[in-house]
């Protein structure tokens, strides 16, 4: 004890201070829940957010402030503006990712600037993306799935697929490694051919 503090238990907390329980889903769990965001009423767009956001790594606030003018169809390119400090990158979109965007698009009548629409003709919410992923895993009957863990489910695939730390990095916009390390260090590729 120094000071009334328990040292000892001080220095595990500051061992363990890394250790997470799984934060992020896996290729087939993402594949479940891209598959339950078909369904409903608004299946069309709430399948593009939920896919989006695992394939960009986006954050929810990174998502309801993408403009039609982000997305480059000509060129298949998605113009990402970063947030919380984050570097600000042009990434591809793929066949798939984009037939669901034009799909989406041509669902829709307005001239509005926004890239995800609520039924009211306004921009979603932080609040209506909680619900969308929410109702989606509720669907596959995953429990506690929330926004931030497909930005952190973008970040594992990329890094169980064997991809370097810096192009992770750069991926998610993260301007520091430290705040990437933790895809590299619980990708389950490492341990590959040690039995």
């Amino acid at each position: 004890m120094t000071n009334g503090r328990n040292v000892k238990s001080e220095r595990v907390l500051a061992i363990d201070a890394h250790e997470r329980s799984k934060d992020f889903l896996t290729e087939d769990e993402m594949k479940k829940l891209l598959l339950a965001a078909k369904k409903g009423r608004n299946g069309s767009r709430n399948h593009l957010i939920i896919l989006m956001m695992y394939r960009h790594g986006l954050r929810v606030s990174e998502a309801i402030s993408l403009k039609r003018s982000d997305v480059n169809l000509a060129q298949s390119r998605l113009w990402v503006k970063r947030l919380k400090n984050g570097l600000s990158v042009e990434q591809p979109i793929d066949g798939e990712e984009l037939r669901a965007i034009k799909r989406y698009l041509a669902s829709r009548t307005d001239m509005l600037p926004w890239l995800f629409i609520s039924e009211r003709q306004q921009a979603l919410t932080r609040q209506s993306i909680n619900y969308i992923i929410k109702t989606a895993a509720k669907r596959t009957e995953t429990h506690d799935v929330h926004p931030h863990p497909l930005r952190h489910s973008c970040g594992y695939y990329l890094a169980n697929k064997g991809y370097e730390l810096r192009l992770i990095q750069d991926y998610l916009g993260h301007r520091d490694p430290k705040h990437t390390v933790h895809y590299t260090r619980i990708a389950s590729f490492r341990f590959e051919g040690l039995w």
